[in-house]
């Protein structure tokens, strides 16, 4: 499903395939590799491999060929330019609830609205399929934080010194959730 461009931007949003999301792998590891390098905590350290990003990105294909996961990109016309991963629980007891991850928009595509796009696209496609609880964490205080909050996210609480930053600190984490019901 293609998602409308808004009026003030060309970038459409849309689901990447299995099939489409192996073979752009490359672009997909571009826009991890260029997240990390601007000082993005998304479970990667500075230096990341684009083999690292790529390995990543071809590790989730099967959670996408299994419909577990759903992959909703930012694609420009030429080149894909932000992501974000829906993953659907699948413990018995949670069929109800999903989580986001790897929100990432390429440096060269930010302040275009993207995150707030992205997101969007991916919490109704939870909503089409039946998940009323979505969860996510992010970097205490990064652009992630203030997107989550500004679209209606609830704050769970504050990990500290829960993952590391890129450039090797210690950094706190934002624990979010939002109710689709």
């Amino acid at each position: 499903m293609n998602y409308p461009a808004s009026g003030a931007s060309p970038i459409a949003i849309r689901r990447l395939d299995p099939v489409e999301a192996e073979a752009r792998i490359d672009e997909l590891a571009d826009i991890l590799v260029d997240a990390v390098e601007g000082g993005a905590s998304v479970h990667f350290m500075a230096n990341v491999s684009f083999d690292e990003a790529r390995r990543f990105w071809r590790d989730q294909i099967d959670g996408l060929k299994a419909d577990h996961k759903r992959l909703f990109v930012a694609d420009d016309g030429t080149r894909l330019v932000g992501t974000v991963l829906l993953m659907f629980a699948q413990q018995p007891n949670a069929r109800h609830r999903a989580d986001i991850g790897k929100m990432l928009v390429a440096s060269s595509a930010r302040r275009q609205g993207l995150g707030s796009r992205l997101l969007e696209v991916a919490e109704t496609a939870a909503a089409e399929a039946g998940r009323t609880l979505l969860m996510l964490d992010t970097e205490t205080g990064s652009a992630g934080d203030l997107l989550y909050r500004r679209c209606g996210w609830s704050e769970i609480g504050v990990v500290p010194g829960h993952a590391f930053k890129p450039n090797g600190r210690l950094a706190p984490t934002t624990i979010f959730y939002k109710s689709l019901a």
